[in-house]
């Protein structure tokens, strides 16, 4: 395991400040940067619908490279929580990774983008089976070798998750790549109720009209009126666990995809952890807590906030390179 910042991440002022670099990463403005720079991400897109196992659909995004004769690789990217396939990281990497000659698949999880149809259960941060699944067929319809999985924020936590149980699934991952991914989600959610209530009100507003579209879907099976009265991240989270899940009590789910201290040490596969001292809603002691195997590099950086590491007004990031400067090192190498 090594501790560094590979190139240095050294913004001026104000995007130093950290909740700047996070409310920024995930704003219209930088989608709308992103789209422009690479337009050919979105429009060589091809939407797949993958088969997860036990009748669970999952729908992708697959861009196909058209800049050297042959792809470098298939890079699967997972958004973050309440996200989806066109988060602004998602189109800004991607379209990096796309020019640089990698074929890129964003990946949907449930319920997010307009996919609440796909499936009646309701999405949990649990379900890595399923993430398993589409990782599996991706891998069985597109023939492109290496493999390599990378997400951020919660995409990240899935992403290390892959990583780690993929390889016993007969998953030929060559590298994974997650970024501020929550490592004790407990831990994040006590930092999301900690900070400016910005961050709280931002995933609030999204997960019940999150909600209330499944409601709408299927009338007979969830009804989410009281629950929506006076929501708060915490009491959500706690009805969702106690009605719709078999976890029993909150702690038990968020402690069903952590992936605290000695978790990750089996991992075999070649993988990079980025995330930034100041980060908002991710603790940074818990990334000083993880005990890691000689596979697995840990980047920690001064600045960056929560997936933003933007060098100024143009909206770019760090990440972009760094991203994909750790992808062609995995890809170099399988």
């Amino acid at each position: 395991m090594s501790q560094s910042a590979g190139q240095p991440f050294a913004p001026r002022w104000p995007f130093t400040d950290p909740h700047l670099q996070s409310v920024l990463a995930s704003s219209g403005l930088r989608r709308w940067s992103a789209r422009r720079r690479f337009p050919d991400l979105v429009a060589q897109a091809q939407p797949v619908l993958l088969d997860c196992g036990d009748d669970v659909r999952l729908l992708g995004f697959h861009s196909a490279q058209r800049q050297f004769p042959q792809p470098r690789g298939l890079v699967v990217l997972i958004h973050g929580w309440e996200g989806c396939a066109d988060s602004s990281y998602l189109l800004a990497t991607g379209g990096r990774l796309l020019q640089a000659g990698f074929d890129v698949f964003r990946l949907q999880l449930r319920d997010h983008g307009d996919t609440h149809h796909l499936n009646e259960e309701l999405f949990h941060s649990c379900r890595l089976p399923e993430v398993l699944g589409a990782m599996a067929d991706i891998a069985r319809r597109f023939a492109t070798r290496p493999l390599l999985v990378g997400g951020f924020s919660l995409g990240g936590n899935f992403a290390l998750r892959v990583g780690l149980h993929g390889p016993a699934h007969g998953l030929p991952l060559a590298g994974v790549v997650a970024v501020c991914p929550p490592i004790n989600p407990k831990h994040s959610m006590e930092a999301i109720e900690r900070a400016p209530y910005v961050y709280q009100w931002y995933f609030i507003r999204k997960w019940t009209r999150s909600l209330r579209r499944k409601q709408s879907l299927f009338p007979e099976r969830y009804r989410f009126d009281d629950w929506l009265r006076k929501p708060t991240l915490r009491s959500l989270t706690d009805q969702l666990v106690t009605e719709y899940t078999d976890f029993g009590h909150i702690d038990r789910y968020l402690d069903g995809y952590s992936v605290e201290g000695d978790r990750l040490t089996p991992m075999s596969v070649p993988t990079t952890i980025l995330a930034a001292t100041d980060d908002p809603v991710i603790p940074i002691s818990d990334f000083h807590q993880l005990q890691l195997s000689p596979q697995t590099d840990l980047e920690l950086t001064p600045h960056g906030g929560h997936c933003g590491y933007l060098t100024g007004p143009s909206l770019r990031s760090w990440v972009e390179e760094r991203f994909l400067a750790q992808v062609q090192r995995y890809a170099g190498g399988a």
